[in-house]
């Protein structure tokens, strides 16, 4: 296997790995490593892509910058939510970068690094404002408020009341309430992201209830009641209850089923509930069911 060690013997520093992808019949590889003349324009290989205008001069240049678009990604991934993921932007910083190059004028005399770090950086937000469902007025009503109100604990050494923030900011309270409300309603999150930066930190998804699962306290006390039940009653009373609440069935159908008659069958019925409900009674603190 062939060394990577630069000329002096020392390690060549690997900038990061990017997925494939595909330009013109060529295509750039994952792991890119850039030593001290990453910082340097190559202008024999510049001279030569302008000259030609090859797929294959170009995906060269692009391996030889693509350090930028790593760095540059990196650097606006600190700043965005957890949910967006450094490969959709470093991807979006590659057609950026392929832009850049296509339209670098050499004869300009200016480094390429600072111009195609401008074009990376574009291309990124480009990609980020498409993905965007929230009109841009909306964003931009949104850092307004966020900046204001820092700017206002700033000064105040608190955060301020709605007032003091429609004062700070010159416009009136109602003005300042249509402000929020519209702010605060495209607030969105991902459920993937933690609640707090710890590393320990659960997802908002481990937070929210739901609403098909059991308390666990309620189901074990409700065992708790059927045991009383079950225990209070005879064979031909539980089938009372059995055929009467969950079978549905009539007094009239349950005599015929328990072969007794419709009168007997409702003084049975009646008799069982008034002894169960003595016996809950006497043990109501002790077998509520918890609604929380």
């Amino acid at each position: 296997m062939p060394s990577r060690d630069n000329s002096d013997g020392s390690r060549p520093r690997r900038v990061g790995v990017v997925s494939r992808t595909r330009f013109g019949s060529d295509s750039v590889l994952g792991a890119v490593w850039a030593d001290d003349r990453s910082n340097e324009d190559p202008r024999e290989l510049w001279e030569r892509y302008q000259a030609e205008r090859s797929d294959e001069l170009r995906n060269e240049l692009v391996e030889h910058y693509l350090p930028i678009v790593r760095y540059t990604a990196e650097r606006m991934r600190a700043t965005l939510p957890q949910s967006v993921e450094l490969d959709d932007l470093i991807s979006a910083g590659i057609f950026g970068l392929v832009e850049a190059i296509k339209s670098f004028d050499l004869e300009r005399n200016i480094k390429f690094k600072t111009y195609a770090s401008w074009r990376v950086r574009g291309a990124i937000l480009d990609s980020l404002r498409a993905q965007d469902w929230v009109p841009r007025l909306v964003r931009t009503q949104q850092s307004k408020l966020a900046k204001s109100q820092a700017e206002a604990e700033a000064l105040l050494g608190r955060p301020a009341n709605d007032i003091e923030l429609a004062g700070l900011m010159g416009i009136s309270l109602s003005e300042l309430r249509k402000l929020m409300t519209s702010a605060n309603a495209v607030t969105v999150v991902s459920l993937q992201d933690t609640c707090s930066d710890s590393q320990d930190a659960s997802a908002r998804s481990d937070l929210i209830e739901d609403p098909r699962s059991e308390n666990p306290l309620a189901d074990l006390q409700r065992r708790d009641v059927m045991e009383v039940i079950t225990k209070e009653l005879n064979l031909r009373e539980r089938l009372i209850l059995i055929l009467y609440y969950f079978e549905e069935l009539t007094l009239k159908e349950v005599g015929l089923a328990l072969d007794i008659s419709e009168s007997r069958a409702c003084q049975l019925h009646g008799k069982i509930m008034k002894r169960l409900r003595s016996k809950l009674a006497s043990r109501k603190d002790e077998l509520a069911v918890s609604n929380g």
